[in-house]
């Protein structure tokens, strides 16, 4: 009898958002505040900008699909991991914004007290939208590998929670934000691999017309990586790098694609 989509883990994973969710509760409640955004605001002081907008791209959808363009050709199941997941982290994200009418931290705290890199934001706070990405993506990977490899790939949920924190680095979130980021960034993961569970095994095949859908999503991101700025001047180098490894993933998909439908 084949199993229940919910049952590709055991239950404490499915209740690793909620116990995130309610251990914040005195940083989205706000008890803490402001004094520990002020706190982590100014801890962060001595690690220069790009490197807190650089962590941020991470939450920023074309800069994640730049980032595991390279899963295109080497583990296409990996790239549609985060792709099944990222419906949930928008729906998540967006339903937060629209409901919760959140002031911005710059909005309550006098500025000469705290680091703003890029736009002054006052509005729309709870939850972060950056955050809920990066861990939606991260925790989807993550939760895709097998658990033997999960114990050596650990630095992904790492690099997620640097995006977090480069939210507060930045002025832009309240650590109550990225708490429930991060909860919500979780639950999107499990989600998405309930999801990646139901897809055809011929969707992950470089000859499929979807992966190479999701190769013409990468090269949209390359052209507005190149043409636009993402969040932060302080971004530009940086998306001129991830431009050219996106490019050049395509394109080394592409190859494997006309390998593939040669031999089929």
């Amino acid at each position: 009898m084949r199993s229940m989509p919910f049952s590709l883990f055991p239950a404490r994973l499915w209740l690793l958002p909620l116990l995130v969710f309610v251990l914040s509760a005195p940083l989205w409640l706000h008890v803490w505040e402001p004094g520990m955004f002020v706190f982590l605001n100014q801890l962060c002081l001595p690690v220069a900008a790009p490197v807190w907008t650089g962590l941020s791209l991470l939450g920023n959808g074309w800069g994640v699909l730049a980032v595991t363009a390279p899963l295109l050709r080497c583990a296409p199941r990996l790239m549609w991991a985060w792709v099944c997941a990222a419906p949930f982290a928008i729906v998540f994200a967006r339903v937060g914004k629209a409901y919760l009418v959140s002031p911005r931290p710059a909005a309550e705290v006098d500025n000469a007290q705290m680091r703003i890199v890029g736009e002054v934001l006052h509005n729309v706070s709870m939850p972060s939208g950056h955050t809920t990405t990066a861990f939606a993506v991260a925790s989807a990977i993550f939760f895709a590998l097998t658990p033997r490899q999960r114990k050596r790939h650990g630095w992904i949920l790492l690099l997620a929670l640097g995006a977090g924190l480069s939210r507060i680095a930045v002025g832009a979130h309240w650590p109550g934000d990225v708490a429930v980021g991060i909860s919500l960034g979780l639950l999107a993961g499990l989600l998405g691999n309930v999801l990646l569970a139901s897809l055809p095994a011929r969707c992950l095949d470089a000859s499929h017309w979807s992966l190479r859908l999701l190769a013409l999503l990468v090269l949209c991101a390359v052209y507005f990586l190149l043409t636009e700025e993402l969040d932060f001047a302080e971004n530009l180098p940086l998306q001129r790098l991830l431009a050219g490894v996106a490019l050049l993933s395509v394109l080394a998909f592409a190859m494997r694609s006309a390998r593939a439908l040669k031999a089929s």
